[in-house]
């Protein structure tokens, strides 16, 4: 177990703006910084960072959390290996205490394939640079691309021996199971022996964002027909090739940077145009881009350029995906490689300078390259005409209406010019394709609703913390204001916290959670004179509660200083923001207690005979409903109206 003051030390030193700048491009909003949320899709930035609080929000999606949950989120990762990722990020040595043998074992089951793929991929790399037979034959085949060693080094690029269990004997002499390393397709087992899966071929380690290697890509190097000329790792609990784009680690920084993502299709291609200085690209590894793969890129840049070879093949390939990225509001655009040339022999011919030059004068959008490849198929034939028709009018219908609506009407009115069609039929046949995809998601969504929701199982959950409504709603704004202002200063007050606590009884609170916090606020602050620093409820121990301050402590967009001159708003100084919020948040238990002692007097007018002891009652009655009439003309709202329900 890592101790506590092992994580106190982490959550100390973790900046969650360093710490999200590697995953995702973030830009400067007054004291806070914006993105695209890494968790959705989204053109517009709705993801917010707060460095004074160490906390973020996505307005758009809900997610919000501290350094240590984006981690975990973003990586999918559990508690102790967020923190250990940290920890290693920050070069803390953590503290734990000695674990039982079930908690070693559990651990082991945990991060198995991770250590075992380091170790792998440090095995395969040591055996081509530190081996005679890694020397002749994976290094032979590298220096022949033209690698220089420091672009092996920085991909990990390796060797498995061709022996037939070089491997496999070194995995397990350091006591990793033959089960592991068949479930990481590593090794297989052929009557009762077992034989390395790459052997006899050199090695592309596939790294996450932050660098985990996740599994493996090989390339056999002598002829044989009947072997696969690359093979990858199977699928399993950490790799999936759907959701993994190679060279991103070490490609990440360049895309933020220049703002712009080259995608190519195969591994050398990435790893040659690194060498040529050409930094900002990735590749799909052959599959056809995915979602998942287009998140990832979403993260640093929505700008796309797709490389392909010239051939028919890499046409085909180029056209796959495409209407996905549109509707993922990305701006993608397209460069057919001269035939017979791939992105690594180009480099390699050409060098980096004409590489970039050709890009840059050979690029064209999606819709313009859609109707240049499918106009020189069709030629004349009408049938393929119409189903060329069919296919732009649908990738042009996946462009967001909404935010990119002359972007839609220029490709249109284009389209119909090159295809020779009427513009106003055509506008027809794309606003069909927009119907048709709301209707299918609108059936799709009303069978998720008539499925039996989780709760009506009666499923065992964890504890979930969920923002209340109603009355609940102004407890939690309470204690927000409380953690947020506490430490403010109160004319007449020692400050926040101690007119809320004159202020405000705990009996009022009827959340048991909010009750919770609030005593807890308030033992420390009687005991030590203080305040709880921010962080101690940012970091509580319980999940729940983690999640939920993080939500409701969320970094609030800054106002632009531009608002007065453009629309003449004034925004209001810090000082008045929380005075504000902390009085209309105590205006609201002021009323509460006033209502209450209302229905008391109510109740004992019913029941007093005392003409005398009724004219006062009724007396401080009058007064009371003139407190609260006071305290709703203030805030010039009627929502505290709803108390005289409760």
């Amino acid at each position: 177990m890592i101790s506590p003051a092992s994580i106190q030390e982490v959550m100390n030193r973790a900046d969650i703006v360093d710490v999200v700048g590697q995953f995702v491009r973030l830009r400067k909003r007054g004291t806070n910084y914006i993105a695209n949320c890494p968790f959705h899709n989204e053109k517009t930035p709705s993801f917010n960072v707060s460095p004074a609080k160490g906390i973020y929000k996505c307005f758009g999606c809900g997610k919000a959390g501290n350094v240590v949950t984006f981690v975990q989120e973003h990586e999918k990762l559990t508690y102790p290996e967020a923190i250990r990722w940290l920890a290693d990020h920050y070069k803390i040595t953590l503290e734990e205490s000695e674990r039982t043998p079930e908690q070693q074992q559990k651990q082991l089951a945990e991060e198995g394939l991770r250590i075992l793929n380091e170790f792998t991929a440090g095995y395969f790399h040591d055996t081509l640079l530190n081996t005679e037979e890694g020397q002749l034959i994976g290094m032979s085949y590298f220096k022949q691309r033209g690698f220089r060693k420091d672009i092996i080094e920085r991909f990990r690029l390796g060797y498995n021996p061709e022996s037939g269990d070089a491997y496999y004997r070194a995995a397990t002499a350091k006591g990793y199971k033959a089960e592991m390393l068949e479930r990481a397709g590593l090794a297989k087992n052929r009557n009762g022996m077992f034989y390395d899966v790459y052997r006899g071929r050199v090695i592309f380690p596939i790294q996450s964002m932050t660098g985990r290697i996740l599994g493996f890509g090989a390339r056999i190097l002598k002829s044989n027909e009947k072997a696969p000329k690359y093979i990858n790792s199977p699928e399993n609990e950490i790799y999936s090739k759907s959701k993994v784009l190679y060279g991103m680690y070490q490609s990440r920084q360049a895309i933020g940077k220049q703002d712009e993502c080259l995608l190519v299709e195969g591994y050398t291609d990435v790893i040659s145009l690194h060498q040529g200085g050409v930094e900002n690209v990735v590749s799909s590894s052959g599959t056809s881009l995915t979602e998942d793969q287009l998140r990832l890129i979403g993260q640093l840049t929505k700008n796309l350029t797709i490389l392909y070879d010239g051939d028919p093949a890499g046409i085909k390939a180029a056209l796959r995906g495409l209407d996905m990225a549109l509707s993922q509001s990305f701006n993608v655009q397209l460069v057919l490689l001269p035939e017979g040339e791939d992105p690594d022999s180009f480099v390699q011919k050409s060098g980096a300078a004409k590489f970039h030059e050709y890009i840059k004068d050979h690029k064209q959008d999606v819709i313009s390259f859609r109707l240049q490849v499918g106009l020189n198929e069709a030629g004349t034939d009408p049938v393929k005409r119409s189903k060329l028709v069919n296919e732009v009018a649908e990738s042009i219908s996946r462009i967001n209406k909404a935010e990119d609506f002359s972007l839609q009407t220029h490709y249109t009115r284009e389209a119909a010019r090159k295809l020779d069609v009427d513009e106003a039929g055509l506008i027809n046949l794309v606003n069909k394709y927009i119907r048709d995809r709301i209707e299918n998601e609108q059936k799709h969504q009303r069978k998720e609703e008539a499925l039996p929701r989780p709760e009506s199982l009666n499923l065992p959950n964890e504890p979930e913390v969920s923002a209340p409504a109603g009355e609940d709603q102004h407890e939690w704004q309470l204690l927000r204001v409380l953690i947020e202002y506490g430490h403010e200063k109160y004319e007449g007050y020692e400050g926040v916290a101690d007119l809320i606590e004159s202020r405000v009884a705990t009996n009022l609170l009827q959340d048991p959670l909010v009750h919770k916090l609030f005593v807890e606020y308030m033992d420390h602050y009687r005991r030590f004179g203080k305040i709880p620093e921010l962080h101690y409820f940012i970091n509580y121990p319980d999940q729940a509660i983690r999640d939920k301050m993080a939500s409701l402590l969320h970094p609030r967009p800054d106002i632009s200083h531009k608002w007065k001159e453009k629309y003449g708003i004034e925004s209001h100084t810090d000082t008045m923001m929380y005075l504000n919020d902390v009085d209309s948040t105590l205006s609201y238990f002021e009323l509460k207690k006033i209502l209450i002692i209302q229905d008391q007097l109510t109740a004992k007018l019913s029941k007093e005979t005392d003409p005398l002891t009724q004219g006062v009652m009724q007396k401080k009655f009058i007064e009371l409903r003139q407190m609260e009439r006071e305290i709703l003309k203030k805030h010039n709202t009627v929502v505290f109206k709803s108390l005289r329900s409760k």
